[in-house]
């Protein structure tokens, strides 16, 4: 077989990568026009790129609104790639507990190169909105966002950070920098309401034996369901079940101070 030559490229392809890439920057559900007016590629065109990532599964086309969101082939890609599919199989029994003692949707999320993402959910209630849905990537005011940014490599989420501290006030950023550390000394995070009106999440860390983030566990619901500080009764159990859940990747809570 003849050996690709050095900087060989399929210009289809790029265009087509550089489509997904807008799409997941965004983080929200676009519509055809968003698309065209982001990519500036004629519509014929983009039809036929959106038409076969629909069928591939990399993108979702809602049937209702007709917009795009990355779909869940391209989800599955993902946890292949950072090796997920294991860590959910082991943490899903502890979701489906929380989700029973919580009476809320309960959504574990991983991180990407444009923030973490939601891969798995419990949601008895699928009528109830929690403005999220597996795809949607977090921004860093979300529960999970805060637990992220308390504990993955400062290195790793150095683009991440700066460009979501460009949409908020430097009050914000100075509360959120604050947060960081008591995420890190508490091992539990909270936000009022980040997503949608009246819906407060509150989440904690799986953590491995190298002190690495594998994910965040977070329990979405009405704002008053949902605890504001460590020293509810939820958060005491959630702590213990986040603890229970890291030892089960070799994490012991000494390794935390």
């Amino acid at each position: 077989m003849e050996a690709v030559k050095k900087g060989t490229t399929i210009q289809s392809l790029q265009i087509g990568m550089g489509i997904l890439d807008i799409i997941a920057k965004q983080g929200r559900p676009l519509k055809f026009t968003d698309i065209q007016d982001l990519t500036q590629i004629t519509k014929s065109n983009l039809y036929k790129y959106l038409n076969t990532f629909t069928q591939l599964g990399i993108l979702y086309r809602s049937k209702d609104t007709g917009e795009y969101i990355l779909g869940s082939k391209i989800i599955e890609y993902g946890m292949a790639a950072v090796d997920q599919e294991n860590v959910i199989d082991r943490i899903s029994p502890y979701l489906y507990e929380i989700n029973e003692k919580s009476s809320s949707t309960v959504v574990f999320s991983i991180w990407t190169h444009n923030g973490p993402i939601i891969v798995k959910d419990i949601n008895t209630n699928r009528g109830f909105n929690i403005g999220a849905q597996i795809g949607t990537i977090l921004p860093i005011t979300s529960a999970s966002g805060k637990v992220f940014m308390a504990f993955m490599d400062e290195q790793i989420i150095s683009d991440w950070k700066a460009n979501e501290f460009k949409q908020i006030s430097s009050e914000m950023v100075t509360h959120l920098e604050e947060e960081r550390i008591i995420v890190q000394e508490k091992g539990i995070a909270f936000a009022k309401e980040p997503l949608v009106s009246s819906v407060s999440s509150v989440s904690f860390p799986v953590l491995n034996y190298q002190k690495k983030l594998l994910g965040s566990v977070t329990v979405v619901g009405f704002t008053e369901k949902i605890p504001t500080n460590e020293n509810h009764e939820l958060s005491h159990y959630l702590i213990q079940v986040g603890s229970e859940i890291s030892a089960c990747f070799g994490f012991t809570a000494e390794e935390r101070e």
